[in-house]
Formats: structure tokens, sequence, C-alpha cells
């Protein structure tokens, strides 16, 4: 399946109020549950015999008691309607509650089954998906597709059994009135086909406008510290009123079809009791039709055109349904770009092989847009070795290809002398340890963030030890310590002490190449002398590869290498380096002010 890339539209579409192959994919995601199901199918008939036989039993007692005088009679038939009304109201209860259950376990096995299809796809993918669109798959999306099932596709089908139902008796009692009361089937057809189509439209700009007043909320909620820096609220009010009139308009358009289709099917049920008061009065003059049974056509009739009145709602619900459910199989559908081989297993390190290689590799983000042009160079076992260059250069793609987070288009990437793709995923990330920029911390404690990558038990005290070796003293001297809870992103914590964590959570994960990207690149005076101390101990007896704009920072590195044009086009010492009065002698003398000795 081709990658996905993000288009706004397709989230406004609306789907057909129903497809097969989706309602097909529907059925099977809630396979599991089909003992619910059935349950839930084997009452419908139940329930529909429970209704028809309330306008029947009032057909008994007017004609058989009321208009005889019967009152002994008429008690045991009102007893008999009350005890029908009982086994009704406890038949729906119990369909809601199965129906509700059924929608709700669909719902979870769905959300686990994007989120664990998520965690599979690749790095691109995130890249083109914006993270909103993605959380609406999850969370709104799958809501639509519970009501496609509670009030969607089995209340359908709990209505065509009712409707099926009814039709047969009011045949049964007498075709004559029946035919009179489906005389206005053929106009009732077309009123409802005029409204559907035209509240399509209204259904598809109430989408479009929720659509960009979604989208200006996020834009404006993360972007609010700017808009009060530069005195922007009363624009940015007048724009969110704009919006949100313009979403209400919308709102009430869709409303005012809605209304109009309930309110003619409304008034064309009243025609067709009108009809049937006329009819069945001459009827009952004439002494063919009976009073109770009038009355009993009469309730026929509304349950006749009550599902029909509730159309609207279920074709919208449908509607959405079907939209949602595109949308979340499409999802589900969109293979990983990225996988371990079809076989995977430990993969042994070669004799005297380099611990990480660059052969030859060419990578572009976009099309041909390169970013690295036969970019080769190696790092062996032990080495540390410092990666700069200006931005843009492909300094972080080296990093992004090492774990497979991106697959290479030419040459390869080798770790321990074997391809990366030959590797089992989770090996070579076990293998291969990175340390972003922005370092992202977990809502959580500060321990379950230490304990992020390990697989068995890790003791306190080699908690301590890592914290130690990362000079992250600040953790004691917070009040829970380990126990504190960090915020969104460790928000609670500063830019220097996100870092400094980081740090201690790659010795505690402990992997046997550690790349570090942009570590100091923000961070204020102290934060780097802390991280300078912590770094030396993080790397020692490591294979390592630095990735820094700051050249500060790679001074002591054994070999660095200059990206340039996407390849490396100088390494060595700093010492070394500085001699040759190449490209980094240019950056060094950028950065620092003053010529290379």
């Amino acid at each position: 399946m081709p990658e996905s890339t993000y288009d706004p539209e397709a989230e406004e579409q609306l789907g057909r109020a129903f497809d097969r192959r989706l309602g097909a994919r529907l059925m099977r995601a809630a396979r599991p549950h089909r003992r619910i199901i059935t349950g839930s199918m084997l009452l419908f008939p139940l329930i529909a015999v429970a209704e028809l036989a309330q306008p029947w039993l009032l057909k008994v007692a007017i004609d058989d008691h009321i208009l005889k005088s019967d009152w002994l009679g008429l008690t045991w038939v009102a007893g008999l309607y009350i005890g029908v009304l009982a086994i009704l109201y406890a038949l729906r209860t119990l369909e809601e509650y199965l129906m509700q259950l059924t929608g709700q376990r669909v719902i979870h096995d769905l959300r686990a089954a994007i989120f664990d299809h998520l965690l599979r796809l690749e790095a691109r993918f995130f890249d083109r998906n914006p993270v909103g669109r993605l959380m609406t798959r999850v969370l709104h999306d799958v809501e639509a597709v519970s009501e496609a099932l509670t009030s969607g596709l089995f209340a359908v089908v709990a209505d065509v059994i009712t409707l099926t139902a009814v039709v047969a008796v009011m045949l049964w009692i007498d075709w004559r009135l029946a035919l009179v009361t489906f005389s206005i089937v053929p106009i009732l057809v077309l009123v409802a086909v005029y409204f559907r189509l035209n509240a399509r439209d209204a259904y598809r700009e109430v989408r479009r406008r929720l659509a960009r007043l979604n989208g200006f909320l996020q834009e404006s909620l993360q972007g609010m510290p700017v808009i009060q820096l530069f005195v922007r609220e009363r624009h940015e009010r007048e724009r969110f009123g704009r919006l949100n009139t313009d979403y209400r308009r919308a709102l009430f358009g869709s409303m005012r079809w809605e209304a109009s289709l309930y309110a003619t099917v409304e008034a064309l049920g009243s025609i067709a009791l009108a009809l049937l008061i006329w009819y069945g009065s001459e009827r009952i003059v004439a002494e063919s039709l009976t009073f109770g049974g009038l009355v009993a056509f009469i309730q026929y009739t509304n349950r006749f055109f009550l599902p029909i009145r509730d159309l609207g709602a279920k074709y919208t619900v449908m509607q959405w349904a079907m939209a949602s459910s595109e949308r979340i199989f499409g999802l589900l559908d969109r293979a990983p770009a990225i996988v371990s081989p079809p076989a995977p297993g430990p993969r042994p390190a070669r004799s005297g092989s380099p611990a990480v290689e660059l052969d030859a590799v060419w990578f572009a983000y976009d099309a041909d847009d390169w970013v690295l042009r036969d970019c080769s160079f190696s790092v062996a076992p032990g080495e540390r070795v410092a990666i700069v260059g200006a931005t843009g250069e492909g300094k972080t793609t080296c990093a992004r290809v090492l774990n497979r987070s991106y697959d290479v288009r030419q040459g390869r990437v080798l770790v321990d002398g074997v391809d990366v793709r030959d590797w089992e995923l989770a090996s070579l990330r076990r293998h291969v340890g990175i340390i972003f920029q922005d370092s992202v911390l977990f809502a959580g404690t500060v321990e379950e963030n230490l304990r992020l990558g390990a697989d068995g038990a890790v003791s306190p005290l080699e908690l301590a030890r890592a914290l130690e070796t990362a000079r992250a003293g600040f953790v004691a001297d917070l009040p829970k310590g380990l126990g504190e809870l960090l915020g969104e992103r460790g928000a609670n914590v500063s830019h220097g002490q996100r870092q400094l964590l980081a740090i201690a959570r790659a010795l505690v994960y402990n992997p046997a190449v550690l790349i570090l990207d942009e570590a100091m690149s923000s961070v204020d005076p102290e934060s780097e002398a802390l991280i300078r101390q912590a770094m030396t101990g993080l790397l020692a007896g490591r294979t390592s590869i630095t990735i820094a704009h700051r050249l500060s920072t790679v001074h002591a590195a054994d070999r660095i290498l200059v990206l340039h044009r996407g390849q490396v086009q100088e390494e060595g010492t700093h010492a070394d380096l500085l001699r040759r009065g190449g490209l980094y002698a240019r950056l060094y003398e950028l950065q620092t002010g003053a010529a290379p000795a």
C-alpha cells in the first residue's frame, strides 16, 4: 500500500450510509464477541412480539370487553397488558446493555489494534501525519464505529424485524386498511431521498467548519506564549469568533434539514392516520370493521412510522461511521515500511568489523532531494567519534539510519559488520541507543522514566549509580526523589535536568553504541558543565558518536568527521583539522571569532 500523506480534505469527506465492504470488516472486528451479538439478535423478535401484542390487546379489550361491559374480563386483559409492558421494558433494557457491551468491547479491541499498529510504523509516517489526525483515529473515529454497531446496524436490524412484523399483522387484520396506510409510502420515500441528498451537503459543511475550528484551536493553544508575547489576543479572539460563528451557522443548517425531515414524516403519518379514520369509520358503519380493530390499526400505523421518523438520526450515524471505518481500516491496512527480516535472530559480530559503518549511503527524505550522497565512514569498537557540519548537512540523518528509523535508498549501513536490515529491530535498537537534543520524558515518576528501556529488574543501587554517573544529583532534592511525578514531556524540570535524566536513562539502558544528537545545544553553561561530566562517565569504554553544532563540545573526540553536501569531506582530531585550514577550521573561526592557531 502506498505511503499515506496528510490530506485535510480527507478529514471532511462523508461516506455512504452503508458500504458492504466496510460493513463486512466491522462484523469481522465484532466476531470475537459473537455470543453477545447472537444474544442481542435473539432478543429482537421477542421485542417485536411484545411490541405487536399491545395494540392487539387493546383491540381485544375494546371489542370483547369494553363494548360488552365485561369488567372482569377487562381486568384480566389490563393485567396482561401491564405484564407485556414489563416484559418489553425488561427485554429492551437487556438489549441496550448487550448492544452497548458489544460496542465498548469492539472499541477496546480496535483501539488496541490501532495503537499496536502505530507502534510498528516507521518514523517517516509520523513525519507526514500530524499527531492530531492520529489521535482522531484512535479516539473519535473508533467511537463512531461503536455508534455504527449499536445505533446503526443493530438498530436497523431491529427496525426491519419490527417493520416486517407490523406489515404482516396489518395485512392479516385487514388488508384494505393496510393498503390505505401503505399508500403514503411512495411519497415518504421521495421525501426522504430529497431531504437526505440535501442534508448530505449540510453535514459536509458542518464537518469542514469543525475541522477548521479544531485546526485553529490546536495552533492557537500550542502558540499561546507567542500570541501573548506579540499582544495578538484581540486578533485571535476575532478569528476564533468568526470560525465559531461559521460552525454554528453550518450546524443550524444541518439541523433545519433534520427537523424538516422529521416534521414531514410526522405530517405524512398524520395524513395516513386521517385516511385511516375516514376509511375505517365508513367500514365501522358498514359493520365490516370493529372499533377495536381501527384502534389497533392506528397503533400499528404509529409503530410503522416510528423507525422512519428516526431515519435521519440513523442515516447520520451510519454516514459518519462508514467514513470513520474507512479511515480506521485505511490506517490498519498501511503496512509498516521498516520491519524485521522474516527469520531474525541474534547477529554475532564479525571479527575485526567496525562497530558501525556507512558504506556508499544515499538517502533523501523527499524524492531525490538527497541529504546523504555516497556517504561513507566507519567507527571502530570503543572509538569516540564526533560528526559536525552546518545545518542540513545530514548529521542527524546518519543517526537515524543507524537504528533504522529510516532505510537508506542506496548503499549499506552496518552494525558489527552486519547490515542493519538483517538485524531484528528490537535487538538493533537495544544495541544502538540515541540521546536526542530534545529528550522526551513521559508523564510518570522519575524511576519509571529511568527504567524505560530495562528488560529485567534494575536494582535501586544500579539506579543510584546511574544518577551519580549522570551527575543528576537534583533528583535527591526532589520532594519524592525517584518517586517524583514528572509532567507531560518533563515540563516540571529544566531542559538541562531533562538531559541529565536522559543520560541516566541511557546508562540504565546500556547500549553498546551510543549516539548523542546535539545533547548540549540549548542548555545554560552550568548545565553544560554537568552534562560534560556526565558524558565522560557515560562514554567511558563505549563506542560513541557525538553530533554537534558547537565545536567546543567535540574537542576530546578521538576523531571528528566533517559533513558537507552529504559526504564526509574531512576527518581527524581537533588539532589536525585546525592545522589543515579547511571546512572545520572555517566553522571554528565562525563560532569563536578567532582564527585557528
